[in-house]
């Protein structure tokens, strides 16, 4: 690699990946590898509905020494017939409904300069808006899934039993 910030990157991803192989939570990987970049502040974007857990991780982030400043999905959302949903396409038809907006947020920490973000619990598409955005190395602790519980592996370790309809084709 010839651009020393992304050598840089990528050399403390595996000394955190080697230092924390099978014994190390995700949490602790985060802070491992915020720790190696020199990270003292963290940024934390999350769904409104998982606001709880973004407070505990917020906690855990403060108790390890971190700056922490966390970001609801619904700061800055739009209307999402503005962008072109038709109102029997919503999730409750004949309601308001607000359409997350990752590069607003994105624009609301541009003067925070964290060193790491993280996008927790983001609806699916949402998340990667956030990505495309971020100015900042960028990971995930939770990803978003209602059904399972937020733990979206679930699917593919039942894909044999319970989810076995995932692997047969759309009808």
């Amino acid at each position: 690699m010839e651009d020393a910030e992304l050598r840089n990157l990528a050399c403390e991803s595996a000394r955190t990946e080697s230092a924390g192989y099978c014994r190390s939570t995700r949490i602790q990987e985060i802070m491992d590898f915020a720790r190696r970049i020199g990270a003292t502040r963290l940024g934390i974007a999350h769904c409104v509905g998982l606001i709880e857990e973004a407070k505990v991780a917020r906690e855990i982030f403060l108790a390890n020494g971190f700056e922490v400043e966390a970001i609801c999905c619904k700061v800055g959302s739009i209307d999402k017939e503005k962008v072109g949903l038709k109102d029997e396409e919503k999730v409750f038809p004949g309601h308001f409904e607000a359409l997350c907006n990752p590069s607003r947020k994105r624009r609301c920490w541009t003067k925070a300069r964290h060193a790491v973000e993280r996008s927790d619990r983001l609806c699916v598409g949402h998340d990667s808006l956030f990505f495309m955005h971020s100015r900042a190395p960028a990971t995930v602790l939770v990803c978003k899934d209602r059904v399972l519980g937020h733990n979206p592996v679930a699917a593919l370790y039942t894909s044999h039993t319970y989810y076995g309809r995932l692997k047969e084709p759309p009808k």
